[in-house]
C-alpha cells in the first residue's frame, strides 16, 4: 500500500510538471509570424500597421488588412518601445496612426522567469544530496543492525492462515501440538494439577513429512504471537552476531508472551560442540550456548515456547536435547495407507479429478511417499492434464505422475539400437520374474524399456500394503530380484558380451547386504553384534567416516559374509530363470513390440502365484 501511494505522488507531480511546462506553449499548432524590427518599422512607415501590442519584450504586431497574418518581433529588454521608435527615425505623424497598447506581466510569471534558472539547479543538486545521505543512513542502518534478529512474527488475523484441520495425517504429532496450544489459551487448568508448560518441543521426521506445516497450524491455532526464523539466519560472517541476534528474538518474544518461537532447521546452528572447527570461538558454537542459555539459564523463561524442526536430530548436541529445554520429541513418520489417503483428498481439493480416479488406490500405489512427494505427485498429474488439453485428470495422468515422482520424466526421444532394446529387455525381464515367483519380493506392477532419469529401463514393484519390517528372507528374495537383470545378461549374452547395464543393480545389492550384515545382524557367523560405529565428523562433511570397531580377521570374515550372501543370491535368480526362460522369451517378445507392459498383462504371461507376508 505503501508503494502503491508513492508511486501515485511521483505520476501525480510528473504530470503536474509537464502541465506546467505545457502552459507556455501556444494552444495553436500555427503561431504568428515572426519578423524582424526592420520590417516592422517600414510597415509602420508605409501605414499598414494597425495595432502594436507591448507585452515585455514581445511586440505583436496586428495590419490594418484582416486578410494578413498576425505578426510578432522582439525588442531589447532594457529598452523601451518609444525608445526603439526613436532609434528607428519613424516619424511621430506615422506613428501615431498606430494604436499602441501596452500589458504588464503578471507577478508569477514574471517571477518564475527569474527565479527558474536558479532553482532548477539549486533542486536537483538538493536532490542528490538527499539520495545520497539516504543511501550512508541505510548502510548505517544495517551495519547497526547487525545484531538484530530477522525473525517474522505472524499474526493472528492473518488470511489464508494454516490450521490443524489443514493437516492431514500425523495424529500423536497433531496432539501433542495442540497441548502446547491449548497450554497457552489456558494455562489455568494445567497449573492447578501442578504441570509447568513445557519450554520446547522437536519435530523431527525425514524431509517432507510436514514438519514446517505444523508449525504453521501451530501459528494459526495459536492466539499468540508466533515468531519464526530459520537456523542458517543466526550465523553471520561476524563473530557473535548470531549470538546478539538469538538475544534479541527471546527478548521480542519475551515482551510479547505468551509467545512461540519456531526455528526450522536447527542442525544448522544446533549440532554438536567439540568438533575441533574453529576451537572455542567458532560463530555457531557461540550461537548454541546462546540458546543454551536462552532456553534454561539462570534467568526465568517464562511464557515462551520453542518449537524447533530438524531431519538430523542425530548430529544434535546432547545439551539442547535434555528436558529442560525441549521436553517433548515428536517423531513425524512417513504417512501409511490411511494417511496418504488423508493427504490426498486434501491436496485433490480445487482440482478437476475424474470419477474414475480412486484416491484409495492410488494412496495403495504411493508407499514411503512423503506429504510433499503426495503434493507434488498431484501438481505433476495437473500438468500434464493441461499438457494434453484435458479438462480433467484422468488415471492416466495421475500413474504417469507417479511413476515420474519416484524415477523422473520419460526419455521417449532417447534413439535406441535394436541390439541395446534387446538387451534392456531381457535385463528388465530378469528383474521382473525373479520378483514374480519368488515368493517375499513386492508385487510387479509394470516393467517398460522406455528410460526414465538416468535409468535405461525399469521395473516397479510396490507393496500391497506398508511394510515396517523387513526380514531376512525378504531381504534375501529382493536381493535376487536385484541381481536378476545382471545374471539374465549373462545367461543370454555370455560373460564376453555383459554391459554396464547392472552397474547400478551391484552397487544396491552390496548396500543391502552390507546393512544386512553390519547393522542388522543377518550373519550366523558373525553373531548379534553391530560392526563399523557411523559416526559422523562434523568437518569431514556427512557420513564420509567409518569408525572401526573391529579386527582385520572380523573384516575378513565381514567381506566372505558379504559375498556368500551375494553368490546365494546370483544362483537364486539363475535358478528362477533356467525354470521359466520360456515366459522370458515370451515376455521379451512383448516389450519389444509395446516398449511397457502393465501388471494385468505381465500377470497374463507369467501367471499368478501366491505372495508371502514375509
Amino acid at each position: 500500500m505503501k508503494n502503491l501511494v508513492k508511486n501515485f505522488i511521483i505520476i501525480f507531480l510528473a504530470l503536474l510538471l509537464i502541465a506546467g511546462l505545457l502552459s507556455f506553449s501556444p494552444l495553436t499548432k500555427e503561431g504568428p509570424e515572426q519578423i524582424g524590427v526592420s520590417k516592422m518599422v517600414q510597415e509602420i512607415n508605409a501605414g499598414q500597421v494597425k495595432s502594436v501590442t507591448v507585452n515585455g519584450d514581445n511586440l505583436d504586431i496586428i495590419l490594418k488588412d484582416d486578410k494578413a497574418k498576425p505578426q510578432q518581433t522582439q525588442k531589447e529588454s532594457t529598452q523601451s518601445f518609444s525608445e526603439l521608435m526613436s532609434n528607428f527615425s519613424v516619424a511621430p505623424d506615422k506613428l501615431s496612426q498606430v494604436d499602441l497598447i501596452i500589458k504588464q506581466e503578471s507577478g508569477w510569471s514574471f517571477w518564475l522567469k527569474q527565479l527558474l534558472p536558479i532553482l532548477i539547479p539549486m533542486l536537483v543538486i538538493i536532490l542528490i544530496i538527499y539520495f545520497m545521505t539516504r543511501q550512508v543512513q541505510g548502510v548505517n542502518n544495517r551495519a547497526m543492525g547487525f545484531g538484530q534478529s530477522g525473525a517474522r512474527e505472524v499474526k493472528p488475523e492473518e488470511k489464508d492462515k494454516k490450521t490443524f484441520k489443514d493437516v492431514a495425517g500425523a495424529k500423536e504429532a497433531k496432539e501433542e501440538l495442540e497441548e502446547v496450544v491449548d497450554f497457552l489459551k489456558d494455562p489455568k487448568k494445567f497449573t492447578e494439577m501442578g504441570a509447568k508448560i513445557p519450554k520446547g518441543v522437536l519435530l523431527m521426521g525425514s524431509p517432507g513429512t510436514g514438519k514446517t506445516l505444523l508449525a504453521k497450524a501451530v501459528a494459526g491455532e495459536a492466539n499468540v504471537p508466533f515468531f519464526h526464523i530459520s537456523g542458517s539466519e543466526f550465523v553471520e560472517m561476524f563473530v557473535g552476531v548470531g549470538a546478539s541476534r538469538v538475544r534479541d528474538l527471546f527478548t521480542k518474544a519475551k515482551k510479547a508472551a505468551p509467545a512461540i518461537i519456531f526455528i526450522d532447521e536447527i542442525d544448522a546452528v544446533g549440532r554438536k560442540r567439540g568438533s575441533g572447527l574453529g576451537g572455542s570461538h567458532d560463530e555457531r558454537e557461540q550461537t548454541l550456548n546462546q540458546i543454551l542459555v536462552e532456553m534454561d539459564g539462570f534467568d526465568p523463561n517464562l511464557g515462551v515456547i520453542v518449537i524447533a524442526a530438524t531431519n538430523r536430530p542425530d548430529v544434535l548436541d546432547s545439551a539442547l536435547l535434555r528436558p529442560g529445554r525441549f521436553d517433548r520429541r515428536v517423531v513425524i513418520d512417513l504417512p501409511d495407507i490411511a494417511d496418504r489417503e488423508e493427504i490426498l483428498k486434501v491436496h485433490a481439493k480445487g482440482k478437476p479429478i475424474a470419477k474414475d480416479v480412486s484416491i484409495r488406490k492410488l494412496a495403495e500405489r504411493t508407499p514411503g511417499f512423503s506429504g510433499a512427494d503426495l503434493a507434488n505427485l498431484l501438481n505433476e498429474a495437473a500438468i500434464l492434464a493441461v499438457r494434453s488439453n484435458k479438462k480433467q485428470i484422468t488415471e492416466i495422468e495421475v500413474l504417469e505422475s507417479i511413476e515420474k515422482v519416484m524415477l523422473g520424466p520419460q526419455k521417449k526421444s532417447r534413439v535406441m539400437t535394436i541390439k541395446d532394446k534387446e538387451m534392456t529387455a531381457y535385463h528388465e525381464a530378469g528383474h521382473a520374474i525373479v520378483g514374480h515367483f519368488l515368493p517375499n519380493c513386492d508385487s510387479i506392477r509394470k516393467v517398460s524399456i522406455i528410460g526414465r532419469g538416468l535409468a535405461g529401463g525399469y521395473t516397479l514393484s510396490m507393496p500391497e500394503t506398508d511394510v515396517r519390517y523387513k526380514t531376512l528372507a525378504k531381504f534375501k528374495d529382493e536381493l535376487a530380484m536385484t541381481l536378476g537383470g545382471y545374471v539374465t545378461e549373462r545367461l543370454v549374452y555370455g560373460d564376453e558380451q555383459l554391459s554396464t547395464g547392472p552397474s547400478n543393480d551391484l552397487k544396491q545389492a552390496t548396500q543391502m547386504v552390507t546393512s544386512m550384515i553390519m547393522r542388522y545382524g543377518m550373519s550366523d557367523k558373525l553373531g548379534p553384534r553391530a560392526y563399523g560405529d557411523n559416526e559422523e565428523l562434523i568437518f569431514l562433511a556427512q557420513e564420509i567416516h567409518e569408525k572401526k570397531n573391529y579386527s582385520e580377521k572380523t573384516a575378513e570374515t565381514i567381506d566372505a559374509e558379504i559375498n556368500r550372501l551375494l553368490e546365494d543370491s546370483k544362483k537364486t535368480a539363475e535358478r528362477i530363470i533356467t525354470e521359466h526362460r520360456a515366459q522370458m522369451d515370451e515376455m521379451v517378445k512383448e516389450l519389444l513390440e509395446k516398449e511397457t507392459v502393465e501388471q494385468e498383462e505381465f500377470v497374463r504371461i507369467m501367471g499368478d502365484v501366491k505372495k508371502s507376508v514375509a
